[in-house]
């Protein structure tokens, strides 16, 4: 089991240890107890089980539906409109559209407005994978019943193994624009959808897979981390100055724990605390940059979420992240402060509304969960518990990576 925060782990001259200790349990019993069939003991943190506890239904209840549904990758469609071949990920940017004054010339940029008319199968293919997969892996974790196990499996060999429905690995070919490119850096965040199968598969993958399946598996996503850091497409991803380069180092961070590339991982780490969080965490604990998009809450529930992640990804290598704060306070802890009131009420947000889809927000956001456990506050737990897991808004769905925290914990 992953390392993870639990009150066993928090320094006892915290005040608070006590009561948040109480709450954490009190929290995890309140539907009736520990869970039934849930292995008991230390090898089960209390973090896990209130997460268990929480989500056990939900699980099962996809887990016995992605039974019957078999794995389906991009070999599965086909878009005249790419450039590269059946193997390989194709996405239109999602805010270009024609430009009225040139119909057939060079697509335009409109901001937070996504082009229905767009190729999204092969998002919609990964996102599939990305919901299914680590359902099931959550499900034989809960059950230790093989054959979820194995159906999670089958996802693995279907995309990264089998040679004839596999996914090469790069993104040559993501999120390009009509007119003006085949492809595009912004484009390295379609993966990260494979952030949660990556964590789902360090924990079953050498369960199920045989040796060869193995080396395939490890080689797939060890060819694309390479691509990631290296290419053109991946250091210019890696540099951006938004959300898209806390999404490079969340996918950087969950690849290279799968492969067992602790180098990759230290990387990302520095990263964080000498590069984004200082350069993307204002002083009140907002992210500047994504409230001046046209999809400031959004954005900023996005970026919050996948820094969380990011930080729970990390625990264990160097200073404990989710804790970690700037000599002037931001941190984690300080971002969740700033969303937390705008999450439990959206009508307190006092910046613009979103340009599309505000009325579909929030939903459980895994942030809070994240940070709740790290910094010691209850109440961020009550509202995670209650809010929405499973969006039905396809924008929604396609900004949301983290759907089994499970996993995580």
């Amino acid at each position: 089991m992953r390392k993870t925060i639990s009150p066993s782990t928090i320094s006892p001259s915290r005040i608070d240890r006590r009561r948040f200790c109480k709450a954490i349990t009190i929290t995890a019993m309140s539907s009736g107890g520990l869970l039934r069939g849930l292995p008991a003991g230390p090898t089960k943190s209390d973090a896990y089980r209130l997460v268990a506890q929480t989500d056990r239904e939900r699980i099962l209840k996809a887990g016995a539906l992605y039974l019957t549904q078999k794995p389906v990758t991009i070999t599965s469609f086909r878009s005249d409109r790419s450039p590269g071949g059946v193997h390989d990920f194709f996405s239109q940017a999602d805010y270009f559209w024609p430009n009225p004054k040139d119909p057939t010339g060079p697509y335009i940029n409109r901001d937070g407005q996504s082009n229905p008319d767009n190729f999204n199968e092969h998002r919609k293919a990964m996102i599939a994978l990305s919901i299914q997969m680590p359902a099931l892996t959550s499900a034989w974790l809960l059950t230790g019943e093989r054959r979820y196990g194995e159906s999670a499996c089958n996802h693995l060999r279907a995309w990264f193994i089998s040679p004839e429905t596999r996914m090469n690995p790069n993104l040559e070919f993501s999120q390009g624009v009509h007119g003006v490119s085949t492809g595009r850096s912004y484009g390295i965040i379609d993966t990260l959808h494979l952030v949660e199968v990556a964590c789902a598969a360090g924990l079953i993958a050498a369960k199920f897979l045989r040796k060869e399946e193995m080396t395939a598996l490890m080689g797939w996503f060890r060819d694309y981390l390479q691509w990631m850091k290296t290419s053109d497409k991946g250091q210019k991803e890696r540099d951006a100055l938004n959300n898209h380069a806390m999404c490079w180092a969340l996918q950087a961070a969950e690849f290279a724990r799968l492969i067992g590339d602790g180098e990759t991982r230290s990387q990302v780490r520095r990263q964080y605390t000498d590069i984004l969080l200082p350069n993307q965490l204002g002083a009140d604990g907002s992210f500047p940059k994504e409230l001046a998009r046209t999809k400031p809450y959004s954005y900023s529930i996005f970026n919050f979420d996948v820094m969380a992640s990011l930080c729970q990804s990390l625990k264990g290598v160097g200073q404990d992240l989710p804790t970690f704060k700037l000599s002037d306070g931001r941190g984690l802890c300080k971002a969740a402060e700033f969303l937390y009131p705008y999450l439990k009420d959206k009508s307190t947000w006092p910046y613009r509304k979103d340009v599309e889809h505000f009325d579909s927000l929030p939903v459980r956001s895994p942030g809070l969960l994240f940070a709740g456990l790290a910094c010691e506050k209850p109440e961020y737990l009550s509202l995670w518990k209650i809010e929405d897991p499973d969006p039905t808004d396809r924008e929604i769905i396609r900004n949301y990576p983290v759907r089994q925290p499970l996993l995580w914990v």
